[in-house]
């Protein structure tokens, strides 16, 4: 069913106020009788069955991107190491299973792999990732493009879409003290523009679990910012632009469970910077990795840094637990939502 085929319900039928007691048990009978039936026929007194996806997609830049040159499967965030045992270090490996990212953990939800992580050997993995580092809004419009291209979409198809912190940072790059409205406007028209490539999915038939961005003013990259620009509250300037960006894709998305999860990323990573306590999280205004992903791995962090316990793991980029936050949030909505 197509979201334009949709009309709304008829009104319901109002029953007097009062019936005799045949009519009472007439009703009771009719009522007994279809349970039966229902039963009998191996139904349910479910509103709906479960959503089981049968492929699915993830679009979008590095937050879901995995990379296909060797090691093949590595992630934007910290890459797990396998001890491979107790003995020593010399055959351990990177093992692109042990830190996965938000979309390859939503994609295991589902019992799929991607292609670029996948040590079992799993014959025609039903996940595709056109997520690419660097892309914008553009870029994801491309990707889009690019699958249908590629045979487009069935009804039994999910697609992931997380978009949109590369155009804050090209859109802050232009800053220059002065024009806050215009770089504001720009990304409201960036965050309505995200919106679209959703909506699009959802008529081309896909079921949409979509996540809108942190706050960039809370970043490493804001932090590093401020400090390079004192007196100039750069990290108040992301923070709009983020706003700004969320706020338009959040209104402009269909807001219909039956097609669109929304993960409120900003909202969590907002909660574990106010309270790091409560998510036993150390540390969540430095970057942890010394090596820029996706060479990042548990082997190349800064000092005292731990992939568990830290937020950022480079200046705009979730370490692996911000990563699994991402992720808990998307499994559960994806749950929730009646696709």
């Amino acid at each position: 069913m197509s979201p334009s085929s949709l009309s709304p319900a008829p009104p319901a039928t109002l029953w007097p106020r009062r019936r005799t007691a045949a009519a009472r048990l007439a009703a009771a009978a009719v009522a007994a009788g279809a349970m039966t039936l229902l039963v009998a026929c191996g139904g349910s007194t479910s509103a709906f069955d479960p959503f089981v996806p049968e492929r699915m997609f993830a679009f979008g830049d590095e937050s879901s991107a995995l990379t296909t040159d060797a090691p093949s499967g590595r992630n934007w965030g910290v890459n797990g190491i396998n001890g491979n045992g107790t003995d020593d270090t010399a055959d351990d490996f990177l093992d692109c299973t042990v830190l996965p990212n938000w979309v390859q953990s939503l994609a295991a939800f589902y019992g799929f792999v991607f292609a670029e992580c996948n040590p079992n050997a799993v014959a025609a993995p039903q996940a595709r990732n056109w997520a690419a580092a660097g892309a914008r809004v553009a870029e994801v419009e491309a990707q889009v493009d690019a699958q249908v291209a590629a045979g487009g979409f069935r009804d039994k198809d999910v697609a992931t879409v997380l978009v949109g912190i590369n155009d804050i940072v090209e859109l802050y790059g232009q800053y220059d003290g002065s024009n806050d409205a215009a770089l504001e406007a720009e990304a409201r028209a960036r965050g309505q523009r995200a919106a679209r490539v959703v909506n699009r999915l959802v008529v081309l038939g896909a079921k949409v679990v979509v996540s809108n961005i942190p706050d960039l003013g809370y970043t490493p990259f804001a932090k590093s910012e401020n400090i390079a620009h004192p007196g100039s509250n750069r990290t108040a300037v992301l923070s709009r632009l983020s706003s700004a960006f969320n706020e338009q894709l959040g209104v402009s998305i269909l807001l219909d469970g039956r097609f669109v999860a929304l993960a409120q990323t900003d909202q969590r990573m907002l909660a574990i910077v106010r309270n790091p306590g409560a998510f036993v999280m150390a540390n969540t205004t430095d970057a942890a990795c010394a090596t820029p992903p996706p060479a990042c791995t548990t082997t190349t962090l800064v000092t005292d840094a731990n992939a568990s316990t830290w937020l950022w793991a480079g200046d705009v980029l979730l370490s692996s637990r911000g990563q699994s936050e991402l992720a808990s949030l998307a499994i559960a909505r994806a749950q929730r939502n009646p696709f």
